[in-house]
């Protein structure tokens, strides 16, 4: 499918599989607007998309989406350049072997790799609602599925391993996204997401301490950036999921999460809980 006319928000693209998913997607026909925490490293993706695919108008935008007064900031200033947005994908994701809090209280699996999706969804919700159909695209895990999720402990305060917070944050896009499909199903934006599968991106290898180790080992067996985006990029472009909305994919295909990703009262619960922490009307 040519993506000519189309404008994608992608964050989590200056490496990894999201550069080359923004990069597929610019070489498609898309226009292209990345946000990016580090301006060298935005500024070179950018380069590569003009590169690319020139003459379209590929843009980024700089914010830590670790914050949410920045989400807030930067969803605001691309709402008002942008009155119509087709495809949002909230690819951006860390995992963090030692336990901080963010500046506004949050644990940071929970900051960045759950609440700035919510975050920049609902603060890009009126260019989305205009270009309908469109599409938001999450970026889970697999490891989900070791997770449980305590909604009166979201900020892992009555224990810490880096681990298991990354994989309740991975839950936590799964419910978002199973709670965003049910609220919006009837406004013409389909809302899927998907685990791209163990990437050797070099992800988590600067997490700290033996974790760091852990992850260098495993991506030795870990399929390409290539491959790891196509599954961003099929949900981006395909006519076959056109219509499909609160889906889970993996390798083009939906696939079944957990039953804990199917917890309709969980979902509901994380999406109140998030509407408070992110001070949302």
């Amino acid at each position: 499918m040519r993506l000519e006319g189309k404008t994608c928000v992608i964050t989590g693209a200056t490496a990894g599989i999201g550069l080359v998913a923004a990069e597929q997607l610019a070489a498609m026909g898309a226009r292209v607007l990345l946000i990016a925490r580090n301006q060298a490293r935005g500024d070179a993706a950018l380069q590569r998309l003009q590169d690319r695919a020139p003459g379209i108008g590929h843009r980024v935008y700089y914010a830590d989406l670790m914050h949410v007064t920045a989400v807030k900031r930067v969803a605001a200033e691309i709402s008002a350049a942008e009155p119509r947005i087709d495809i949002l994908i909230n690819n951006a994701g860390a995992i963090f072997s030692y336990r901080r809090l963010t500046e506004d209280g949050l644990e940071r699996h929970f900051a960045l790799n759950h609440l700035a999706y919510f975050v920049l969804t609902l603060g890009l919700r009126k260019s989305l609602f205009a270009a309908t159909p469109s599409k938001v695209i999450n970026t889970a895990s697999a490891s989900h599925q070791a997770a449980k999720l305590d909604l009166e402990d979201l900020q892992s305060a009555k224990g810490y391993n880096g681990v298991l917070a990354y994989q309740r944050s991975k839950l936590c896009n799964l419910l978002f996204t199973r709670e965003l499909a049910r609220r919006w199903a009837d406004a013409g934006v389909t809302v899927n997401c998907l685990h791209p599968g163990l990437v050797a991106t070099g992800f988590g290898t600067k997490s700290g301490g033996l974790l760091s180790i852990i992850l260098r080992a495993a991506q030795i067996f870990g399929i390409s950036p290539e491959e790891g985006a196509q599954t961003i990029v099929y949900l981006a472009a395909s006519p076959e999921v056109a219509d499909v909305t609160g889906g889970y994919f993996f390798r083009c295909r939906p696939i079944q999460p957990a039953p804990e990703a199917e917890d309709d009262r969980a979902a509901e619960q994380l999406w109140l809980k998030s509407v408070k922490l992110a001070g949302i009307a």
